[in-house]
């Protein structure tokens, strides 16, 4: 299978500019010979903006699935040119908001998943479920930004079939207590044409890049899965985005990777057989369920301090 992943700066809240951007890029990618394309968190609102926003003004922005204009536009643009799109919105449901992605085809939406750790904004509920799905003879995860950094949940995505994890986010380029992070100042997005060394230096650095593949390959090694990472590029609210979106390999390899500014895409070929020989397959096959079946279902206790510590005292 042909994998494609998307980059785009999103318009804050534009519903129509975000979808005609997934329509482009969509076309280019079949155009390509991709067999699927994938956008990013919230591609079809934009993230970060919402996060100032209150119910009632998240809630207007927020639609049903399927029946949302959104929903049924993508639907129309997996269509038009025959390739299954999965994107992100606001969705709502009942008296709940929800940061939701979507896997849709020509015939209706495939997969719904709903973000686990949903913390942009105070009045979107979490997730409650895993996602697996069947999309093109391979079986498929979904896994929105945060929830990629909760280890349990790649495992539990894995060992529920997955050989295929998309990873939609909007992150990078915030500060942290990691030393190196921070915020991209705006003049070298300015200058990205006549200065693009000194962004590439910026996005690709411990801001961006480089923090990204600290964590993000071991999830594709760890799992024997394949990852579609997707993030924007650009501005998303008031926080420029280093996009780097790329397809991982089981081995922890970067099979390709958009390496420009402009809302662009990159396709993989993707084969099963580096899953059965992947270390991560291995790893999962050995592993002991008796020993540890109690404590990872413990809840966590975020003061307590670590063996080390306590045993000096």
């Amino acid at each position: 299978m042909k994998i494609a992943v998307a980059q785009f700066e999103p318009k804050d809240g534009d519903k129509l500019y975000n979808l005609s951007v997934i329509d482009k890029l969509t076309k280019k990618a079949k155009s390509q010979g991709a067999d699927v394309i994938s956008f990013h968190e919230m591609s079809i609102t934009a993230y970060t903006f919402t996060k100032e926003l209150g119910l009632a003004e998240i809630t207007k922005l927020a639609e049903e699935v399927p029946a949302g204009k959104s929903t049924q536009a993508l639907i129309e643009i997996s269509k038009k040119y025959n390739i299954p799109v999965l994107a992100g919105l606001v969705e709502k449901e009942n008296d709940k908001i929800f940061n939701t992605y979507l896997c849709v085809a020509k015939d209706g939406v495939i997969a719904k998943y709903r973000k686990l750790h949903p913390f942009i904004s105070k009045f979107m509920s979490a997730g409650r479920e895993y996602v697996v799905f069947d999309l093109l003879g391979w079986k498929c995860g979904i896994l929105i930004c945060y929830d990629n950094n909760i280890i349990e949940n790649v495992r539990a995505t894995s060992l529920l079939g997955a050989e295929i994890i998309f990873a939609p986010h909007v992150t990078g380029c915030t500060p942290s207590s990691m030393p190196g992070r921070g915020y991209v100042d705006d003049i070298f997005w300015r200058n990205r044409e006549k200065d693009p060394v000194s962004l590439r230096l910026e996005f690709d650095g411990p801001k961006g890049r480089r923090w990204l593949m600290r964590w993000l390959p071991s999830r594709a090694y760890d799992n024997g899965v394949y990852y579609a990472f997707t993030n924007p590029i650009g501005y998303d609210g008031e926080h420029l985005k280093n996009g780097n979106s790329m397809i991982i390999d089981p081995y922890g390899e970067v099979l390709s990777e958009i390496k420009s500014f402009a809302d662009d895409i990159t396709i993989s070929k993707i084969a099963k057989d580096k899953i059965g020989l992947s270390g991560g397959w291995r790893y999962k096959n050995a592993r002991r369920p008796e020993l540890y079946k109690d404590i990872i279902g413990k809840t966590h206790e975020p003061y307590l301090k670590p063996i080390w510590m306590a045993s000096k005292q």
